[in-house]
């Protein structure tokens, strides 16, 4: 954040930057110091900051209705004069309401706004105010035109301004445009402060964007879609602009999309160039794997496996992804990946999210390998032993590991593979820091998060795909059914039924302890409590805060059957496998995420029994809650559920933008703007493809630069 002292230091020096995007907003006409230190808090540090902050709705103001022909239920637009203020108490509950009654002298409209008696401050008798919002009332009861919590613009006197060559108003008499608003800054202002940006420094941004992908696309100038989303004139679709779909904001999806899909273009083709390890391509340690393993694989399972094989066996840098939902046998595949790098000669690196999740992948690995002669170690923030020396020598084969493979003092005598588990948790530098701990090493990323494959295709387009379409035979799907807090008993009944079977249970809460900001149940207090419920069996309690040597005799415990329920926090939500567990009772269910939900349930039903996801919910909760358990009962498709996540989250929050390397979008909406995403894929992988050197884009060489982070030697990979 700027200093004022800093600010008010460099505007005493005169100091005159040369205009452009990057020029601080501070020296922008009309706007100095303390209006940069407000427009800051809306995200706006520049000027190109200011082109790119769009209204975030737009109002017909063209034609305001008049009261008298308002109609009810729909959504209206009228200007009027204050004629009384109050705040009413209503008797019953104490609810203050702020009723506002505006008059245009053909009717009357009362605003309505609940709890918020502050706001009274502003407004006063006489003033000229719009409101806008849903029209409410009833006028056979005797209730007249109502709206609640309606938007409000006061109307002071209009400012003249040329817009698009038309001597027009800024706030009425037109498609206006509407800005979130900060303390100190109304949308008003800000409306009046773009229209001067527009008007004065849209020449200052050239186009980055080859004319001949713009004509091949339809696409209009860069500057003309920037006017045209702050005011429109052009285009006056309003659907089309609240929805962000008109022609102006589709160049400016375009633009975004095309950028992150240039740069990930550019990865992919620095990989192809680069020189990789060519592995052997057959291995007797995945021969004798196989004849130990006490099931056979699937045949999406080999399909898999066969392509990144051939991925290995080739002599340039593998990065491949391989998604499959919960259960699908990520893990077998990725261990006989390892095992071919072992069998070549080279290191092989795991790194997992979580130190319990990679606890259990060295437990488990550790098994299947450890009469084949390959050396394994654990290497995790808490280890108390920490094999550096045998791994910097080679003695290790096997590494599997939290975050803490990638910290300064661990070195790799030869790794040849690493692979990144649930990478969705991982940052992108994270991925790049493993990578620096060999030569050119072959990385592959797993998610048991899935994907709509061609939203994988599109965000992940640097890497190649596999999926594994297929859980193992005998596998059935887990019956999920939602209960309240009345239902507890049958709850109780039908945890009783599956443990007098001799299955075993496992409970999770959403906290470790109870918390005061909080009235949520906790897994510490519900140990206790179903220690006493059930006290002829054995009850267990895992977290997140216990050392790993408890948590390790815990989760031995539990698989060996000395445990029958397993009280816990979501520290399980990946990699354990008890095949014994057939029931999952998640308390709070409503707290968790879709994703988060499915993994749970992917703790169960993985032996021959009938398995049980049962969701405890506490009302009261919100619609998205509802849609989260609604569709958790009808369906076991991780795919469907993805897709359903993605809807109800948006993409940010699902993929975690700052997590995933995924494109922090100002305008694009990856749901919504799927086919612009496939269409702009297509572009950058063609100009890649048709070895365009960007030394003859020095604008699109200059916005892939900022877009992306990269430097300069990132983006001569492609020569002419």
């Amino acid at each position: 954040m700027n200093n004022p002292e800093t600010i008010n230091k460099q505007k005493k020096s005169n100091f005159k930057p040369q205009i452009s995007e990057e020029t601080p907003i501070q020296y922008i006409k009309g706007v100095g110091p303390k209006k940069a230190l407000l427009l800051e808090r809306l995200g706006i540090r520049t000027l190109g900051d200011a082109l790119y902050c769009l209204p975030w709705r737009y109002e017909d103001r063209k034609n305001l209705k008049k009261i008298c022909h308002l109609n009810y239920g729909a959504l209206e637009t009228v200007a009027g004069e204050v004629v009384d203020v109050e705040i009413i108490t209503t008797p019953r509950k104490g609810l203050k309401i702020l009723e506002l009654t505006l008059s245009d002298g053909t009717g009357v409209l009362k605003g309505k706004w609940f709890n918020q008696p502050f706001m009274k401050r502003y407004f006063k008798i006489g003033q000229k105010l719009i409101l806008s919002g849903v029209v409410k009332g009833n006028p056979y009861s005797g209730i007249g035109f109502e709206m609640e919590n309606p938007n409000f613009e006061a109307l002071e006197k209009p400012t003249t301004g040329v817009v698009g060559g038309d001597d027009r108003y800024i706030h009425t008499s037109r498609i206006v445009p509407i800005y979130r608003a900060t303390e100190g800054f109304t949308t008003r202002q800000i409306r009046t402060l773009m229209f001067d940006i527009t008007n004065n420094y849209l020449n200052y941004i050239e186009d980055f964007l080859p004319e001949e992908i713009r004509n091949r696309n339809n696409l209009i100038t860069l500057r003309e879609a920037i006017l045209e989303t702050h005011f429109p004139e052009r285009f006056q679709d309003m659907d089309a602009l609240n929805r962000g779909v008109s022609p102006a904001h589709m160049r400016l999806i375009f633009d975004e999309f095309f950028l992150f899909e240039l740069g990930l273009a550019f990865e992919k083709n620095g990989r192809i160039v680069e020189k990789g390890i060519a592995f052997k391509g057959t291995s007797t340690l995945i021969n004798r794997f196989l004849e130990k393993l006490p099931f056979k694989l699937t045949k999406a399972q080999e399909r898999v496996f066969e392509e990144l094989k051939a991925d290995m066996i080739r002599p340039i840098p593998m990065n491949r992804l391989i998604q499959g939902d919960v259960g699908c046998g990520k893990t077998v595949i990725a261990l006989m990946s390892m095992l071919l790098a072992v069998d070549s000669g080279y290191q092989a690196a795991l790194m997992a999210p979580t130190e319990i999740l990679a606890e259990q992948h060295y437990i488990n690995i550790h098994k299947m390998i450890e009469d084949l002669g390959c050396s394994i170690a654990l290497l995790t923030g808490s280890s108390r032993i920490k094999p550096i020396d045998d791994i910097s020598t080679g003695k290790i084969n096997i590494v599997i590991g939290t975050h803490a493979l990638i910290q300064e003092g661990i070195s790799f005598k030869n790794l040849g593979l690493a692979i990144i588990d649930e990478q969705h948790r991982f940052g992108v530098m994270q991925r790049a820091g493993l990578r620096k701990k060999g030569f050119s090493p072959d990385i592959i990323v797993m998610t048991a998060t899935p994907i709509p494959r061609t939203l994988a295709l599109t965000l992940y387009g640097d890497l190649d795909i596999s999926i594994i379409d297929e859980l193992p035979a005998g596998r059935m799907p887990v019956r999920t059914k939602v209960f309240f807090q009345g239902q507890k008993e049958k709850i109780y009944e039908i945890m009783r039924q599956e443990l007098s079977r001799g299955r075993q249970i496992y409970i999770v809460y959403p906290l470790i302890e109870g918390s005061e900001k909080l009235d949520l149940k906790c897994a510490v207090d519900g140990a206790e409590a179903f220690k006493k419920i059930f006290n002829r069996f054995r009850v267990g309690l895992i977290h997140g805060r216990l050392k790993r040597e408890e948590r390790e005799e815990i989760m031995a415990s539990f698989k060996s059957g000395r445990i029958d329920i397993l009280v816990s926090t979501t520290v399980i939500e990946v990699g354990v496998d008890v095949s014994n567990a057939s029931l999952m009772l998640i308390v709070h269910a409503e707290r968790f995420g879709l994703s988060q939900l499915h993994q749970l349930r992917g703790r169960v039903g993985r032996g021959p029994y009938e398995s049980y996801c049962l969701l405890m919910a506490y009302p009261p909760f919100g619609e998205d809650a509802r849609r989260r358990l609604k569709i958790m009962e009808a369906t076991s498709d991780g795919f469907k559920l993805a897709e359903e996540d993605l809807s109800i989250r948006g993409p940010g929050e699902f993929f975690g933008t700052k997590q995933s390397g995924m494109p922090d979008l100002r305008v694009a909406n990856i749901l919504r703007d799927i086919k612009v995403l496939e269409q702009a894929r297509r572009e950058a992988f063609a100009f890649v493809e048709e070895k365009h050197n960007l030394t003859n884009y020095p604008l699109l060489k200059e916005a892939l630069e900022k877009s992306r982070g990269f430097g300069t030697d990132r983006l001569d990979l492609v020569k002419s």
